[in-house]
């Protein structure tokens, strides 16, 4: 497997501070178009943690005007062997990766990667490029998606989700709200990195029939320990043939 590894200095923390600077001026609103972007992330690389930044700042100040961003990081396995592992990788993120390069015609797979609504790439720590990716984005009318009846109790969630996108596959992700990890070894050793949205189980629960809908109420387990600082429930709508998220909600719990 190839990868590639992505350094910005100055420039990425000029979009971090633009973006939130933006967010302070503009306040969000109601009725925003819901966005999902995607950070495929590790521990392992040196070029990521400002990328984990700047996905911090999308979620906490919603800087693009008629956007809601939902987010989510998945933490790939490739650089495991490089002298730290990360404890939220996972082989399954990895595929996931792969499955986008193949889609969206990637030469290789490479960390930080960001995608957006499954339509679009660039590296996860442009700032200006994913704004004007966002801003795309919401330009495409949205499926609509219901999340509702969202319980956790002890190490089960229970859920309701509804869409309406025929030719679609629903996933449900559950995600901690806030990590931290010290890393002792590899290219960012010594560090305590941060992150949000750190998907741990991702679950696809079916497809929306033709000439109907989707209804399903979930029962999900739970790993113990999960969630010390909050989860988030994010439920995305995917079609089958473009690879392209059409729906996606999300609700903190």
């Amino acid at each position: 497997m190839m990868f590639s590894k992505w350094v910005f200095a100055s420039a990425i923390f000029g979009c971090v501070s633009t973006l939130a600077a933006a967010a302070a001026a503009s306040p969000v609103t109601e009725g925003r178009t819901p966005v999902l972007l995607e950070l495929f992330t590790s521990e392992g690389c040196s070029s990521c943690p400002s990328a984990d930044r700047l996905l911090e700042v999308f979620d906490r100040t919603q800087p693009v005007n008629g956007a809601d961003l939902i987010v989510l990081s998945e933490h790939v396995d490739y650089w495991n062997g490089l002298g730290w592992k990360d404890p939220f990788s996972s082989q399954e993120f990895t595929e996931r990766q792969n499955d986008y390069a193949r889609r969206l015609r990637v030469d290789s797979v490479y960390t930080p990667q960001l995608v957006i609504d499954g339509r679009s790439q660039l590296v996860g720590s442009d700032g200006v490029g994913a704004k004007a990716a966002i801003e795309k984005s919401i330009r495409r009318q949205k499926a609509p998606v219901l999340l509702s009846d969202v319980k956790r109790e002890g190490n089960r969630i229970t859920l309701h989700v509804e869409a309406g996108q025929t030719g679609a596959e629903v996933f449900v992700a559950i995600a901690e709200n806030q990590m931290s990890s010290r890393v002792v070894r590899g290219e960012n050793g010594g560090r305590t990195l941060n992150h949000v949205a750190v998907v741990r189980t991702l679950t696809s629960i079916g497809t929306v029939a033709k000439g109907g809908g989707f209804s399903k109420a979930l029962d999900l387990p739970v790993q113990a320990g999960f969630g010390a600082n909050g989860l988030r429930v994010v439920v995305f709508v995917r079609d089958r043939a473009s690879g392209e998220v059409v729906g996606v909600t999300q609700q903190k719990i």
